[in-house]
């Protein structure tokens, strides 16, 4: 009799936890909606650096660029406002994680690493890692065998980090691509390898970085949003881009930051 209690109460108990399973269910899947999360916040969290001319601060310390415009437009089409933080981009898988941030959205070169860590967008813009040296030494510098004895600074946790530790060049990490220029500028690297979307917009004729030019392109590359792991933001954001790129605010953006030869068709 005591076996057909017990056994009848172990039925009802794993009925319960079954019917309760089912209906934590349904509230399991909807916490895992990075999209509800962060509408129920109010807040799309960017994480950047600065980096122009995908985010950067204009005069009165808004941040402005082709990343940092349409991250304002995709947070409006979410009925959200938009925060950037800037991270140190070697953390950045740690700060998305963490939920420091809501996603990477910089100029992110789609790397092995970063596709394996965060729930990625398709590519939207093409890149590649040039060299960067002062001018007066150009000449010198034209192709992969000339850059063997230099000293390079390179932003840590980088696509260009990768490209010279790939090679066996000697190197300094540094924590921003800006920073990576001023090691050149100062005399303290002899190169720096950097974006050459960035290298395009910071460096040459008409900017703070007059003296110093790019020669060797290391690879080519393509662009990308992060967010976390099984994020439905990152499919999200794929619509948003396909729509903008249909009604041409993409291209516009593009144009109005001269990235338009970049720009992949969505």
């Amino acid at each position: 009799m005591k076996r057909k209690v017990l056994s009848a109460l172990l039925c009802a108990v794993m009925t319960i936890s079954m019917l309760a399973g089912c209906g934590s269910g349904g509230e399991e899947q909807d916490s895992e909606s990075d999209k509800a999360y962060v509408q129920d916040k109010g807040t799309l969290v960017v994480g950047i650096t600065n980096f122009e001319p995908m985010d950067y601060q204009d005069d009165n310390g808004d941040w402005i660029g082709f990343d940092a415009d349409m991250a304002k437009a995709f947070g409006e089409s979410l009925g959200v406002d938009v925060e950037f933080v800037e991270i140190d981009w070697d953390n950045k898988i740690l700060e998305l994680d963490s939920q420091t941030i809501d996603c990477v959205w910089n100029g992110m070169t789609l790397t092995d690493e970063v596709t394996s860590s965060m729930e990625c967008t398709g590519a939207y813009l093409n890149n590649a890692q040039v060299v960067v040296v002062p001018t007066d030494v150009a000449d010198q510098y034209q192709d992969e065998e000339s850059l063997a004895d230099l000293n390079f600074a390179v932003e840590a946790g980088s696509a260009g980090e990768e490209q010279v530790s790939e090679r066996g060049f000697n190197y300094t990490a540094v924590t921003a691509q800006a920073d990576a220029l001023m090691e050149v500028a100062a005399g303290t690297s002899d190169a720096a390898v950097i974006d050459s979307l960035m290298a395009a917009a910071m460096i040459g004729e008409g900017t703070s970085y007059s003296d110093l030019t790019y020669t060797v392109s290391l690879n080519s590359e393509e662009y990308g949003v992060g967010f976390r792991k099984g994020s439905d933001l990152a499919e999200e954001l794929n619509n948003f881009f396909a729509q903008s790129y249909e009604d041409g605010t993409m291209q516009a953006c593009a144009e109005q930051y001269k990235v338009q030869a970049a720009l992949i068709e969505q």
